[in-house]
């Protein structure tokens, strides 16, 4: 089960404008709960006038040897949304030496390193996940390449542009790197402009050799993740390939369908090992109604993208207002989002342990 703890900031550091870095140091009796995989999220938690605030993080730095300990630190980058109540607060309050509630890592847009070619579309702050797979696919795995297709606005808005060119610099025949900047020419490279699915599906085939590509990974907003899948789609590629992690959702993208519930139902739910049976109040969702009564259920964003609420489902039919975080496969054999999640029937089953 995913815990949190207090963590001190061992370092924060300015990336861009309107983006930091925060380095988190992990002690010694905590190593091995906050073992991750590259490519996986931190829960970041705070409380304001009495109301908890939980936001994701992706975790930058390269993961640990399988064979070795767990890590002594942890990064993750921030990138300042307009109205957010956390990435304001990280960058104008959190100093070197605060303490900050730190969830063990989440998350399966993970890449176990192995031979062979993989390649990401990312968009802004999308670099981060895939900045840690990437450093550590190269570093495991001598006979892995990978391309790396970027996409931001300006070169001064870039995050992590020196962690990037330094692996570059490192691995120089295994690392293909393509910025495009959607608001500002480059002097050499592709021209400016969105890389949306016309594009990327003619771009990519010039980039490299598409068929052969072992896992595409995409990450940032909704409509570059979009747009990007429905090129590789276009262009033949297996959808098992092609592993997904949005950013930014907007309120109205991919409404539900409309479905009737029962006028009452309960959910029983299966956590940590411990098991109860509660009502389901006229329209929350079923995470809302196993927080009323087990608050250390897990979540991090409640807005469908992040999967830290995964679930089993045993029993029962629900609704999903939205997905953004489940792979075809996971709900295909049964897997949902607690919080996104509404009972159709009058029992509903979930299980967090699986």
């Amino acid at each position: 089960m995913a815990r949190f703890h207090p963590l001190p900031v061992a370092a924060v550091d300015r990336i861009t404008d309107d983006a930091v870095a925060l380095t988190f140091a992990v002690p010694p009796e905590l190593r091995e709960e906050y073992r991750h995989a590259p490519g996986q999220h931190l829960a970041l938690r705070r409380r304001v006038d009495g109301t908890e605030i939980r936001r994701t993080y992706s975790i930058c730095s390269p993961a640990p040897d399988p064979a070795g300990e767990g890590p002594d630190s942890l990064r993750v980058g921030v990138r300042l949304v307009e109205g957010g109540a956390f990435s304001a607060y990280a960058l104008k309050e959190i100093n070197v030496g605060d303490e900050l509630e730190v969830m063990t890592p989440a998350g399966r847009f993970t890449l176990e390193p192995a031979p062979g070619l993989y390649a990401a579309v990312v968009g802004g702050s999308g670099i981060t996940p895939v900045l840690s797979i990437v450093a550590t696919l190269l570093a495991r795995e001598p006979a892995a390449r990978f391309c790396l297709i970027r996409s931001d606005r300006t070169a001064a808005s870039t995050m992590f542009l020196e962690e990037v060119a330094d692996l570059k610099d490192r691995y120089p025949e295994r690392l293909q790197l393509v910025t495009v900047l959607s608001r500002e020419e480059q002097q050499a490279g592709l021209p400016s402009g969105r890389l949306d699915r016309e594009r990327l599906a003619g771009l990519l085939p010039a980039l490299l050799p598409v068929e052969q590509v072992a896992g595409w990974f995409l990450c940032g907003p909704y409509g570059l993740v979009e747009g990007a899948e429905q090129a590789l789609r276009e262009l033949g590629v297996d959808r098992g390939r092609i592993h997904q992690e949005i950013f930014h959702v907007d309120a109205g993208s991919a409404p539900a369908a409309p479905a009737s519930a029962p006028a009452h139902s309960t959910v029983t739910a299966r956590l940590d090992g411990r098991g109860g049976t509660w009502p389901v109040r006229e329209g929350e969702s079923l995470l809302e109604a196993v927080l009323r009564n087990r608050p250390d259920a897990p979540y991090a964003c409640k807005g469908g993208v992040c999967g830290t609420c995964r679930a089993f489902l045993v029993a029962g039919e629900v609704r999903m207002d939205r997905n953004f975080a489940l792979e075809t496969e996971e709900t295909e054999a049964g897997y949902v989002l607690a919080c996104q999640s509404h009972p159709l029937t009058e029992a509903v089953e979930l299980d967090f342990d699986r």
